[in-house]
């Protein structure tokens, strides 16, 4: 299975490259039918990882991928699934 994977620590602090970065990594994943974006937010203080969900939460991003998970075993970790 392809997945794309997206680190977000080099731009923890920039909120306009963050939704930048999202908005590119879903754009990619539907473009090339990939299945599986993993986006590292990281531990930290879990603000970077509530920007993330608030982001995907928007309608007009839900409506694009099947389901968010949350990985149980890794705080800073996001799977966003999508069904082509």
């Amino acid at each position: 299975m392809a997945k794309i994977k997206l680190d977000l620590h080099d731009i923890f602090n920039k909120s306009g490259a963050i939704e930048s970065e999202l908005n590119r990594v879903i754009t990619e994943a539907m473009q090339k039918r990939i299945a599986l974006v993993e986006i590292i937010s990281g531990k930290g203080s879990g603000q970077l990882k509530k920007h993330v969900l608030r982001f995907l939460e928007q309608s007009h991003v839900k409506k694009l991928y099947h389901r968010i998970e949350k990985d149980d075993k890794n705080f800073g970790r996001i799977f966003v699934h999508f069904r082509h």
